[in-house]
């Protein structure tokens, strides 16, 4: 309990320095009166808009503003959709989120049994391919990945649907096209786990009792392996978020990554802060639940 207290005392200061620096790039990025007003407008339009916002205080001023609106969850809103940029955000975020969450469960399956098949067959011809397979998949960039999938599987051969998220089936070619790249970054992670845990006492005390190398894959080196997995999947679930852009406009995906791209296109920095708070956010909480498994893990490890 006190390790959660410290924990989640330590998310305010974390969010206070990244209000801050969201607020400064945005306070340099450019001028958004200029973007808001037509190009006849004239300075006293000019003027009389950038009294209405606050632009004419000084930065400490519009910065304790922006605060204030934040605790309320006023992000603003959005010049190109005329909404409040935070319900915008809140509205693909579910879409954005059921993908990565799909391409985290395909890279698990996918990694876990070849990440520990190529440490049981050390040096093995089979473990060569997994681990070139691997090395070759990390390689490939996911739109390039997202490309060969649409053109085998929804050109060639019409399976299944390139854009859209109406239906389950929509959501194959893009979370595959999310998880391949992952899950060749966890087979190799998997792999040396699993070979370092191999080369512990306790597994050669287990095989020696007579175990059977099943049980003993399963209960002593599998198990204790799991703290490296814990770690990546922590750490690449938000950038999953974070990194969906390319895969959700190849495919047309209704969620953040694409609302971020056509923000940023678009100077509608209102939405692009409301995007950054929540995936940092999210990202927060996920180590905060990655420290709680580790310590479920193993409860010799200790946070001061």
């Amino acid at each position: 309990m006190a390790f959660l207290k410290r924990s989640v005392l330590q998310i305010v200061p974390t969010l206070f320095i990244l209000t801050l620096i969201v607020f400064g790039l945005v306070y340099v990025a450019g001028d958004p009166v200029s973007m808001m007003l037509p190009e006849n407008a004239t300075a006293e339009d000019r003027a009389v808009l950038e009294e209405a916002l606050g632009l004419n205080d000084p930065f400490f001023v519009q910065y304790l503003n922006y605060i204030k609106d934040l605790i309320t969850g006023d992000f603003g809103n959005s010049l190109q959709y005329r909404e409040p940029a935070l319900q915008l955000v809140m509205e693909r975020l579910p879409a954005t989120l059921t993908l990565s969450l799909m391409a985290m469960g395909i890279a698990i399956i996918i990694s876990i049994p070849l990440g520990i098949y190529a440490a049981l067959k050390r040096n093995s011809f089979l473990d060569f391919i997994i681990s070139g397979v691997s090395i070759l998949g990390k390689a490939m960039p996911n739109y390039w990945i997202g490309i060969m999938l649409i053109l085998f599987f929804a050109v060639m051969l019409p399976i299944f649907p390139v854009s859209g998220a109406e239906t389950p089936i929509h959501f194959v070619l893009p979370s595959v096209t999310l998880g391949v790249a992952l899950a060749a970054e966890m087979t190799r992670l998997i792999r040396g786990s699993v070979l370092e845990v191999l080369e512990q006492e306790f597994v050669q005390t287990a095989r020696s009792k007579g175990q059977k190398e099943f049980i003993v894959v399963l209960r002593h080196v599998f198990l204790n392996s799991l703290i490296p997995v814990v770690t990546i999947v922590g750490i690449q679930f938000p950038q999953l978020i974070g990194g969906a852009i390319v895969v959700e406009t190849v495919f047309s995906w209704p969620g953040v990554g694409r609302l971020l791209l056509s923000s940023i296109g678009a100077s509608d920095m209102a939405v692009v802060q409301a995007i950054v708070f929540v995936i940092a956010l999210i990202t927060i909480v996920a180590n905060l639940i990655t420290d709680a498994v580790y310590r479920i893990l193993d409860p010799q490890i200790k946070y001061k």
